[in-house]
Formats: structure tokens, C-alpha cells, sequence
């Protein structure tokens, strides 16, 4: 998708102090961003939904760079592709998450041109944004990626900001599963990823100071989820798992619900802290109940309250992670012919997992879930 900066007020306003006020233009572009965080500040206080917010922030960023980059590298305009990758390439923005660019070109680029970009990268590290940049051509994306499951994921996750468009258009071909990193490989690499980030927080959802993103339960098994069903079905958009036979209605909404309580925590926490924080360390908790409109009340605290909260979130988020991956793992990795072993009338073994011989057995004699486990044990 490509923005539209002409329907924005703010890249009108942007656009303005670059042009008239150029020796000043980093001042008043640093407060006219000032006063739109503390905007949106008070558009969370007073309730707006969370999603909205993460995205209006996006959209807010999107302006600000096309605006400075149609006033610091004109010349690039015609020539070079301006790319949001990762987590703003999909659109979503907290406060103080980082902006990752990338420029897409068709060959080296001459030194007046890396003059343009560093004056255009400069600008925006001036003002405060957190921005991170690559220069590629189509090659270095396809070699790159081709080595890097981090590069790979990366680029499936990209929205063009400025440009022609042409290299951004041929983006997803060089690097789909017929190019590189077929969906099997794919499977395999992003669940050791997400093994050993589990390691990292002792493999437990129950951390007294959890970390919103990376810890198990939190933001980043959901993306994991939503990267293997892109990479496999070939959808960007969870939601369509409900089509695809991987979720029912009521386990998504547990998803989206769950996924909207973490992201007001992470939202909050950038407000609170004024930098890039995913922790909720004790010093935040307290403060961030409050914020969240938890009270205390005659049994709990509030800060118990959220916590509670956050638990039991995170908890129902590692259930259906947990389910999710067993589900792709049949659908892309195990042999759907491999031979079963049947263990009773009722249950049978297939590539190491036991399953039922009849989808309804369940619902037509509920009593089998006791032999279900006796099986088990």
C-alpha cells in the first residue's frame, strides 16, 4: 500500500517549515511531533481503541518522511523506492517503537545520492525519530534473505512510502517460497527462533517483571503465528486462519483481545518511560495500573488487579500458540499419509501425536476424554 500525503494536514504543515523556516525546521518539526504524541496521549486516557491508536501513529510517521523526503532528496524521488520494513511496514506503531527504512534502488547508487540520503536520514534522527536503514538492490534482498531467516521475515513485511513503486512491486516475488526459504524451512527456522527467545525468559509466562514482547505469551508469539501463515497460505491478515480451518471465531477474538491488552501495556509503558520499554518492571506496574484506570478495591490492589490480568492473558496467548504451531507443523511439515497406529476403537497414533479416529467422537461420547488420558498416562 502507498501513502497519501496529500490529503494530510500534517505533511502540509511538515512540508511548510521545511520550506520556509529551513534554518529552523528541526525545532518546529520536533514540537509540531511533540504535540501530537501528547495528542495522542490523551486520545488513550479518554479510551480510544488501541488499534486505531497503533495505526494513526503509523499513518502520523508515514506523512512526517514523505514530507522530508521530498524536501531532502528530491533527486531520488524518480529513481529509488522508500520502504517501511518490519513492524511499521505492517502498519503499526507504539510512541517510541523503532522506524526501519529501507531504500530500494536498481543499482549502486552515485555519491550526490548518498549526500541526499544522508541529509534525509539526518533530518529525521534531528527530530527524534528512532530510524534504522538499509540501501538494497533486488539482489541484496534475495542474498541476503536467502541466508537470514531475521532478513526474510523482515522483508515479507514491507509498504512502499515513496517512489515509483516498480522494485517494491517485484519485492515479494524474489523473495517468496519459490525464490527462498520454502515454507517447511521457514516452519522449522522461526520455531527454533521462538524456542530458544522462550530460553531467554526462563520458558515461563510467569515472570515477576515479564517483558510484553518477547516473553512467552507476548507480542512476539502472535507475530510468529501470523509470519508462518503468510509464509504458508500466503495471508498477511490473522484472521483469515478462521477461513482456513486453524482457528474457530471464539479463539480469535481470544487472540485479538489478548493481542489489544498487550499492546495498550506496551503503548502505556512508552508513555510512561518516553523510550522504547517492553518490560514491566515493578517501578512501571504500579504506575501503569493506574494509568490502565485499574482502582484498588477492598481485596486487591490495583496493581494486583492488571498483573492478574496479564497473566491470565498471556497464559490463554501460549495455549493457542502452542495449538497453532501443532496445526502448521502437520499441515507443512509431517507426512499427512504417514501410516497410524491404532491404540483401541477410539485413538490412534500419527507421526508422534495421538488423535482421534472420528472427528465427532468427542461431541457424540464425551465420556472418551477420560480414555484420552488413560492413553496418555
Amino acid at each position: 500500500m502507498t501513502v497519501e500525503p496529500s490529503t494530510s494536514a500534517e505533511t502540509a504543515q511538515f512540508e511548510a517549515l521545511l520550506t520556509q523556516n529551513p534554518e529552523h525546521s528541526v525545532e518546529h518539526c520536533r514540537e509540531l511531533m511533540r504535540v501530537a504524541l501528547e495528542l495522542q496521549q490523551q486520545q488513550f486516557i479518554d479510551g480510544s481503541p488501541i488499534e486505531t491508536l497503533v495505526r494513526e501513529r503509523a499513518k502520523m510517521i508515514d506523512r512526517i518522511i514523505h514530507a522530508a523526503w521530498h524536501h531532502h532528496a528530491p533527486e531520488l524521488e524518480s529513481v529509488a523506492d522508500l520502504v517501511a520494513v518490519g513492524g511499521y511496514g505492517r502498519g503499526e506503531l507504539h510512541p517510541h517503537s523503532d522506524i526501519d527504512l529501507m531504500l530500494l534502488v536498481e543499482d549502486d547508487i552515485p555519491a550526490e545520492s548518498s549526500e541526499a540520503i544522508s541529509r534525509f536520514l539526518t533530518f529525521l534522527w534531528d527530530i527524534g525519530l528512532e530510524v534504522g536503514h538499509s540501501v538494497r538492490t533486488l539482489d541484496d534482498c534475495f542474498d541476503q534473505a536467502a541466508g537470514d531467516v531475521t532478513i526474510v521475515t523482515t522483508l515479507m513485511e514491507t509498504r512502499l512510502l515513496a517512489g515509483p513503486g516498480k522494485l517494491c512491486a517485484e519485492l515479494p516475488g524474489r523473495v517468496s517460497t519459490d525464490q527462498c526459504w520454502s515454507a517447511a524451512e521457514f516452519f522449522r527456522a522461526k520455531l527454533a527462533e521462538q524456542i530458544e527467545r522462550h530460553r531467554r525468559y526462563h520458558d515461563t509466562a510467569y515472570n515477576l517483571e515479564p517483558n510484553v514482547k518477547g516473553s512467552p505469551g507476548g507480542l512476539r508469539d502472535i507475530q510468529t503465528i501470523t509470519w508462518i501463515a503468510q509464509r504458508y497460505l500466503n495471508v498477511a491478515d490473522i484472521k483469515t486462519l478462521v477461513g482456513h480451518g486453524f482457528l474457530t471465531e471464539g479463539q480469535l477474538r481470544i487472540l485479538l483481545s489478548g493481542r489489544a491488552f498487550l499492546w495498550k501495556i506496551r503503548f502505556a509503558l512508552h508513555f510512561l518511560t518516553g523510550r522504547r520499554e517492553d518490560r514491566l518492571l515493578f517501578d512501571h506496574q504500579i504506575k501503569l495500573a493506574k494509568l490502565l484506570g485499574y482502582e484498588d478495591a477492598t481485596y486487591t490492589l490495583a496493581v494486583e488487579q492488571l498483573m492478574q490480568r496479564y497473566y491470565r492473558t498471556v497464559m490463554e496467548l501460549s495455549r493457542l500458540n502452542e495449538m497453532l504451531l501443532q496445526l502448521f507443523e502437520e499441515a507443512i511439515v509431517l507426512d499427512k499419509d504417514a501410516p497410524a497406529t491404532p491404540l483401541g476403537p477410539h485413538f490412534q497414533v500419527r507421526n508422534g501425536y495421538l488423535e482421534a479416529t472420528d472427528n465427532e467422537l468427542f461431541l457424540r461420547d464425551p465420556s472418551t476424554l477420560l480414555e484420552l488420558f488413560v492413553l496418555l498416562e
